[in-house]
């Protein structure tokens, strides 16, 4: 019985130093976003961490409470009304962008003129750019009972509109249209790229099969854009749950606590009361939230999900 030989690895001269200048330029390349990461991701997270188990006002000398702060989370009479708050603002949110985001793209897809597709799809997106500052001012002026112009333009057909921004009743609502108004142009390009990629393959057969329209949407342009719905209904959520720089400008978290969020109460706790340990563990707890429902989101795809 002959035995086979192995061969002795042979290496190339200058192979190693190849390899290990491949390797230094590798991470000369990832540094940069590396060391963005560790300073403004990972760092402030185990800091957040630290602080969670701390009692600091930013003055005196930090205190070691344990887990106290972490307790206080479920003694807070306010936090429940926050986190409700919080959540029907993100589902109105999602369902609102869904929806509406979605009507616009199969709207300005069906378009046929390249000009006035072009000129929609900036119209719409266009409120996206303007910065939350400039947004709230904005309607909070045009929606003002006195001096704005939806009340004074309501006044002439005698209607009498409430107070938007003091009635319990309407301040949620109203914030959630202008976070409509303001970020549905972000949901809309998405939902346009979405439908773009259905295949006109497809929809031609579907057609040639005698389908009506809504057929054609239900059993064809849904399935295949649901990949596009589950991306946006994650960032939707993600972004929703922080929403606060319209809050802080136009209610501050009123009438009676109606629009505080999580991330105002948050804000109110470190930088109004100076409780960063406790607001350090409310943060926390953000995180586990998001994290949780997007593990949920995630889990559930495969029901809804198409796919390809």
């Amino acid at each position: 019985m002959s035995s086979i030989a192995t061969a002795p690895t042979v290496r190339r001269p200058g192979a190693e130093l190849l390899r290990r200048r491949t390797a230094t330029a590798g991470w000369m390349f990832v540094s940069p976003a590396l060391l963005l990461f560790l300073v403004f991701v990972a760092g402030p997270f185990v800091f957040a961490i630290a602080l969670a188990f701390l009692k600091w006002d930013m003055l005196t000398t930090p205190e070691f409470v344990g887990a106290d702060n972490f307790v206080r989370l479920f003694s807070d009479p306010i936090l429940p009304q926050v986190l409700l708050n919080t959540f029907v603002f993100a589902f109105a949110s999602i369902v609102t962008h869904l929806v509406f985001g979605l009507l616009l793209a199969l709207a300005v897809n069906r378009v046929a003129s390249r000009v006035l597709g072009y000129f929609a799809r900036v119209a719409i997106f266009f409120p996206f750019l303007i910065s939350w500052a400039a947004v709230a001012l904005l309607w909070k002026y045009v929606l003002d009972p006195t001096f704005g112009y939806v009340a004074q333009y309501a006044a002439t057909f005698g209607i009498e509109l409430p107070n938007f921004f003091a009635d319990p009743a309407w301040a949620m609502p109203a914030i959630i249209f202008i976070d409509l108004w303001h970020t549905v142009g972000f949901t809309f390009i998405i939902m346009l790229a979405g439908l773009q990629t259905v295949p006109t393959e497809l929809v031609e057969a579907a057609r040639t099969d005698g389908a009506t329209s809504w057929q054609i949407f239900w059993n064809v342009t849904l399935p295949l854009m649901s990949p596009t719905m589950f991306f946006a209904t994650i960032i939707t959520f993600i972004g929703a749950f922080q929403i606060f720089d319209p809050i802080q400008i136009i209610t501050k978290g009123g009438p009676q606590n109606s629009t505080t969020t999580i991330i105002m109460y948050l804000y109110e706790k470190g930088f109004q009361a100076f409780d960063m340990g406790y607001a350090a563990a409310v943060a926390l707890l953000v995180f586990v939230i998001i994290m949780g429902v997007t593990v949920l989101q995630f889990l559930g795809r495969r029901k809804w999900v198409h796919e390809s």
